[in-house]
């Protein structure tokens, strides 16, 4: 289900770290995408790239361990050798048709960066769609068609947001603007690079990943924070880099206030659902403290363009278009599925299961280890989380309703075209 029949090429940048498991589920939804001619690049720290290897893919790898994604990021960047790179998080999974969907956003004259939507953990609901930042790192949520492609012109002032875990370049407008300023070690480094690159933004709603939120040094995997610092210093960094002029003073002021606001209700909100207590709130503010301090102080230097590719274009062997199957059975069948599945993957398809059980479950999308997508809940469960919680149907009718949902980001193969309504 490619858009375009022969998409440009493209480097993937994956920066993993202490989450090999994870990156190499990545790597694995990476090699059944549908784009013909593509390299991976992979930033790991020494488990990950053990683990890399250990799975045998013909990816570049980058030995890195160090907690600074934007230092990561441009260490990948030094090997990547297509005209268009991508960045995805070792905690993500891309859809099929992600990376072709996203390139073909650069056909129109005057593109620089691409991005696409992201789901959530449910692997259903969306977790990221569109939006753009300000000059004070702040959100602002657009409207664009969802499908097709949308185009928006960027300023120094408000630019498109393209989130870090789906996104794309022009390696030579993001290399020319000096790749990522390694003084954002985690937070609005995405946003720092919107705002400092000159030209347009294609928005790509079909150009899907899901996204687990693992955790990571800054949060638990149920995404409660374990440390504000970074956030609090980027923020600082932030706001000296895209907010100077006269007013500076007043503008830091302004965005400690509001950092501090923003923080304390998500805090509180973890403490009226007892995930966190009192205590452990009014610690992790004392570490938005300190982290302003320093962000605040933080050396900001000119960047300078990045250099050409060290190493030539390796492109991932085995990729392009591929069969899709849909397998689809009851609760008490899950195990014979599973099997049947792993049977379609070794063949070289992209199976998507519907697993079926009674009652009202809600429905939840994964992508198993073995390589296939796997979608499970209740027979009168919501999926999408806008209808209603519980609805009477047959199982036939089920299984085309959610087939035609994902039919739209892989292929599902030919027996699906003969069942649809």
């Amino acid at each position: 289900m490619t858009q375009q029949a022969s998409p440009r090429p493209a480097s993937v940048i994956v920066v993993s770290r202490h989450r090999a498991a994870a990156l190499t589920r990545c790597l694995t939804a990476l090699s059944q995408q549908d784009h013909p001619n593509f390299e991976v690049i992979v930033v790991a720290d020494p488990a990950g790239v053990a683990a890399v290897q250990a799975q045998g893919l013909a990816v570049k790898l980058v030995a890195f361990d160090e907690p600074n994604i934007s230092a990561a990021r441009n260490a990948g960047l030094t090997h990547a050798a297509a005209g268009i790179v991508a960045f995805l998080d070792d905690d993500s999974v891309a859809e099929p048709t992600w990376l072709s969907r996203l390139c073909a956003g650069f056909s129109a004259a005057g593109v620089v960066a691409a991005t696409g939507y992201v789901r959530g953990r449910n692997g259903i609901s969306y977790q990221w769609r569109a939006c753009e930042v300000d000059i004070h790192g702040q959100d602002h949520a657009v409207v664009v068609p969802t499908a097709g492609i949308s185009l928006r012109a960027g300023t120094p002032r408000r630019a498109v947001k393209t989130q870090g875990t789906n996104c794309a370049f022009l390696r030579e407008a993001l290399a020319a603007a000096g790749g990522f300023d390694e003084a954002f070690r985690f937070y609005l480094d995405e946003a720092d690079v919107n705002l400092r690159m000159a030209g347009l933004t294609a928005i790509v709603p079909q150009a899907q990943v899901h996204h687990g939120y693992l955790a990571s040094g800054q949060r638990r995997d149920d995404r409660v924070p374990t440390d504000l610092h970074d956030i609090a210093a980027s923020t600082a960094v932030f706001l000296r880099r895209h907010a100077a002029g006269p007013g500076l003073a007043v503008s830091l002021s302004d965005g400690l206030a509001r950092l501090r606001k923003q923080q304390r209700t998500r805090l509180e909100a973890h403490v009226a659902s007892r995930r966190i207590s009192r205590t452990e709130a009014d610690r992790l503010m004392q570490t938005l403290e300190a982290g302003w301090t320093e962000g605040a102080a933080r050396a900001m230097t000119r960047l300078p363009p990045l250099a050409k590719p060290a190493s030539p274009f390796q492109p991932l062997p085995g990729t392009g278009p591929r069969p899709g199957c849909l397998i689809a059975g009851r609760i008490w069948q899950r195990r014979r599925l599973i099997r049947q599945a792993t049977a379609e993957v070794a063949k070289g398809t992209v199976p998507t299961v519907i697993c079926l059980s009674p009652g009202p479950r809600a429905h939840r999308m994964t992508y198993h280890d073995a390589g296939f997508w796997l979608h499970e809940g209740g027979l009168f469960g919501w999926s999408d989380r806008t209808g209603p919680r519980l609805r009477l149907t047959g199982f036939a009718t089920r299984v085309t309703e959610e087939a035609a949902r994902w039919a739209t980001l892989r292929s599902l193969g030919p027996d699906w075209v003969a069942r649809r309504p």
